[in-house]
Parts: C-alpha cells; sequence; structure tokens
C-alpha cells in the first residue's frame, strides 16, 4: 500500500482549491507513521515540495527509522510556503527519494508538446541537477492520466509512475496506485485501508506459493 501525503501542520501559504481536503494535522500524521513504522507493505509518499516536508515530515520520519518518496513542484521551489533548494539537499543528505510531481499543478491531459516538455522533463531536469542525481520517478498532478500522458511519461524516460487510484500496489508495476490521505483521517479509516491491503498481500502470497508448488 502507497500512501500520498500532501501538506502537515499549519499552511505556511494560502491554499489551492480543494488542497485543504487532502492536508493532514501534525497528529493524524503521527497516527500515520506509526502504523508505517510496523508495516513493511506500507510506503509513503509527498507531493507538492511543501515547507513541512522538511520542517514536520523529515524529524518524524528519521526518529522512526523511516524513509520517503518526495515529489515537489519545481515551479514552485523558494517560494512561500514550498521547499527551497537547501530544503531540498536536506531531504536528499537524509537518504530520501525526490520525484518529479511537473512544474506546476496542471493536470498533465490537456498540455500541448511545449508545456508537455516544461512538465515532464524541464521539471526534472532541474530537481535532478540540484539532487545531484537523475530524477527518473514522477506523480501525476491530481492523480489524472491518459494514454497520451502516459506514452508521454515513457518517452521520457519515467521509470516508475504514481496515480492516486487508490488501492493495493502491483510491487513490479511501472504505473504505481497510491491512497490519498483525507484531511478527516481518523483511525478506523486507517485501520480499514490498510487491512484491506493486508489481505490483498495474503491473497497475492497465497497464489504465488500454489504457483511455485506446481
Amino acid at each position: 500500500m502507497i500512501l500520498a501525503v500532501h501538506g502537515v501542520g499549519r499552511p505556511a501559504r494560502p491554499l489551492d482549491p480543494g488542497e485543504d481536503e487532502r492536508w493532514l494535522t501534525v497528529e493524524q500524521f503521527e497516527r500515520v507513521l506509526d502504523v508505517a513504522a510496523d508495516r513493511e507493505d506500507v510506503h509513503l509518499t509527498f507531493d507538492d515540495g511543501n515547507e513541512s516536508d522538511v520542517d514536520i515530515v523529515l524529524p518524524r520520519l528519521a526518529d522512526r527509522g523511516l524513509t520517503a518518496e518526495f515529489f515537489p513542484l519545481a515551479g514552485r521551489l523558494g517560494q512561500r510556503g514550498y521547499l527551497d533548494r537547501e530544503g531540498l539537499r536536506e531531504l536528499v543528505d537524509a537518504g530520501m527519494e525526490i520525484g518529479s510531481h511537473g512544474w506546476e499543478p496542471r493536470d498533465w491531459r490537456r498540455l500541448d508538446d511545449r508545456h508537455a516538455a516544461r512538465e515532464l522533463t524541464d521539471a526534472p531536469k532541474l530537481l535532478g541537477d540540484l539532487c545531484g542525481r537523475p530524477v527518473r520517478r514522477y506523480s501525476l498532478p491530481f492523480g489524472a492520466y491518459d494514454r497520451r500522458v502516459l506514452a508521454r511519461l515513457r518517452q521520457a524516460g519515467a521509470t516508475r509512475v504514481y496515480s492516486s487510484d487508490g488501492g493495493a500496489a502491483r510491487r513490479d508495476g511501472w504505473l504505481q496506485a497510491r491512497t490519498e490521505l483525507p484531511h478527516d483521517l481518523d483511525g478506523d479509516w486507517l485501520d480499514e485501508v490498510l487491512a484491506g491491503s493486508r489481505r490483498r498481500a495474503s491473497r497475492w502470497a497465497n497464489r504465488l506459493f500454489r504457483r511455485t508448488a506446481r
């Protein structure tokens, strides 16, 4: 199960429409971390590149010995409420993985060729230059995609793409489903979602055992 987090704590900037529906309190986030720390099948990702990634998220990951993937918006680095270049380096130096969320929050299904190059090529190149290593993983803005978007991502050299389709992720999948954490998340919601992931993992393991036992 791959969980998608956006911002944590008190926002340090005005939120775009709908962002407040995916913004967690510190207490909610700590609950997620405490569960994830005991589950090898739970992976955390963080979209947008909010400054809370360094101020709130990073020290709490470190306290629990966890790593995660972060997908900043390259065009908003250094803007109010977002990571700056130094913050990006802090994530890299702490052993976190960096991917691309594009340049700005735009629906990639509606891009012409010029804007597609900016979002899918220029953005990861800038992030890679700042990180000191290639950036080849992508998180889809709004979770939106179609065949054309996926074809463009393959052409751009994407090694993995994260959606917001929900449900269990395939371990070897190029397109990975994620479950977004809502602002009204509580313990019951989290337990139910992760219990479903554990049941699916058990069914997958049983199928694998039956194949290998033949």
